[in-house]
């Protein structure tokens, strides 16, 4: 379990160096691949914990929706007018046809990524519970937000 959670912490440390460097190049699309990266690693750590692969852990799973919830704050922001296209991105045309829309659908992903934080699942029940409340998030943007892969 040590070894859980030292490369959960790496890969917070890394995500965030990866995130600042790429936005401070400029690079929307690929700032908010790298966030989506780092969320779906955390979120499979969780699943795994959550679905008894991996013993729970309270710490590992307090990283994991740290991580989660650093990708949420400000992602909103990585879709300006003109990343639509190029980089390889998935992003539906449905973000900038209805950025209220999108932006409340962020709202609530941070708002429930930080009741994850403020209440820390201390048991597998309560991380079953905080991981559906966060993934719902996960899923209902990507269903209306995301391309499907090519």
């Amino acid at each position: 379990m040590l070894r859980l959670r030292i490369l959960i912490a790496l890969a917070v440390g890394a995500s965030a160096v990866a995130a600042t460097s790429v936005i401070a190049a400029d690079d929307p699309i690929a700032a908010r691949q790298q966030i989506m990266k780092n969320n779906g690693a955390a979120m499979g750590i969780l699943s795994k914990m959550a679905e008894g692969e991996v013993a729970f852990d309270a710490t590992a799973a307090m990283l994991a929706f740290t991580t989660i919830s650093s990708g949420s704050l400000g992602v909103g922001e990585l879709f300006p007018e003109g990343s639509e296209t190029g980089g390889q991105t998935r992003a539906a045309p449905a973000i900038w046809e209805d950025m209220d829309g999108f932006q409340a659908t962020v709202a609530k992903f941070q708002a429930d990524t930080a009741a994850a934080l403020a209440a820390p699942p201390q048991s597998q029940d309560e991380l079953v519970a905080a991981r559906g409340a966060v993934g719902a998030n996960c899923g209902g943007c990507h269903d209306k937000f995301r391309l499907a892969k090519q």
